[in-house]
């Protein structure tokens, strides 16, 4: 991977730093491609000087997808969204973006390309969001077949949007919600984890046009999730059923908000299981062992406890 070239779209995402952090480590240099190109310098001491470049281009505009991938060896494609808004629908950025990502990275002759989807994929789905994965896969796996597609379930770290979500929820709330009761399933994947399968896509020759499926070596209920997080924040928080039909009420009012904490495609997601499909090539299959969730969701954690992360070891009411 040495001297090569590679653009990332999505760059300064959750998973977007992790991975440009792992190819300037490598020497590769990077296009840190993201809509904020200013907001994106704090990826450039990731390498040396000149190896990482943020660039603002927009992933609905061919012609700019085009422009980002001139002269780049490989391409890596991390762009999502877990709202609509505006013209950043799921059909905009989810479905048709990724086909323009993997026909451009064919036309500039590409070596390789990883494309980040999400599992539940599905055609079928009643969700919007996993229809429009589905698409995107099926649009980037015509474009370049020989493209390598990772499936993470939910994607942990010291930066993710599920822990520190509810983890700031319960400072303030005396009440957290178990949405359809508990009992959708989780495989939590390591944010490092999935950074070295895109690695590992890139480098090895048998991922090429194959599919992955990224998840944790456990398996945990979304109320084992929250007992797991207020374990380890030292709170003490009611953890209270709520059907589906009802938090899809409260989704159709919530999506009304600039940033809506819920909707009802996201209550619609919650009624499958989010794990790892039986037979399924894995972070195994990459030459990957995935990170225990126990071992690193204390190390960001603490900083919710009352006190902060230096208070003492009681459970706080």
């Amino acid at each position: 991977m040495q001297g090569q070239l590679a653009t990332v779209f999505g760059a300064s995402g959750f998973i977007g730093r992790n991975v440009v952090r792992e190819l300037a480590a490598r020497g590769v240099r990077v296009n840190a491609v993201c809509r904020d190109a200013e907001h994106a310098k704090f990826l450039k001491p990731m390498g040396v000087v000149g190896q990482v470049t943020p660039m603002r281009a927009d992933v609905t505009d061919p012609a700019a997808v085009a422009r980002a991938v001139a002269g780049a060896d490989m391409v890596v494609n991390l762009v999502g969204i877990l709202h609509q808004s505006g013209r950043n629908t799921f059909d905009a950025v989810q479905a048709t973006a990724p086909g323009s990502i993997a026909k451009a990275a064919a036309a500039a002759g590409a070596r390789a390309m990883v494309h980040v989807s999400a599992i539940g994929a599905d055609a079928g789905s009643r969700s919007a969001y996993a229809r429009s994965k589905a698409a995107g896969e099926a649009a980037v796996r015509a474009a370049f077949p020989a493209a390598t597609i990772l499936r993470p379930s939910i994607v942990y770290g010291p930066d993710d949007s599920f822990f520190n979500r509810f983890a700031a929820m319960a400072q303030v709330m005396p009440v957290l919600p178990l949405i359809g009761g508990g009992t959708t399933r989780f495989q939590p994947v390591y944010v490092d984890d999935v950074a070295d399968a895109a690695m590992a896509a890139l480098d090895r020759p048998e991922a090429a046009g194959a599919d992955y499926e990224l998840g944790g070596p456990s398996v945990y209920t979304f109320r084992q999730l929250l007992e797991l997080m207020l374990a380890e924040i030292r709170r003490k928080r009611m953890l209270v059923p709520l059907p589906f039909w009802l938090a899809a009420l409260q989704g159709a009012v919530l999506e009304l908000l600039p940033v809506p904490p819920l909707t009802r495609d996201q209550v619609e997601l919650l009624k499958s299981d989010n794990v790892v499909a039986p037979g399924a090539k894995t972070l195994a299959d990459l030459g990957i062992e995935a990170t225990p969730l126990e071992i690193v969701v204390p190390s960001y954690l603490d900083k919710f406890r009352v006190g902060g992360r230096y208070a003492g070891g009681r459970v706080n009411a």
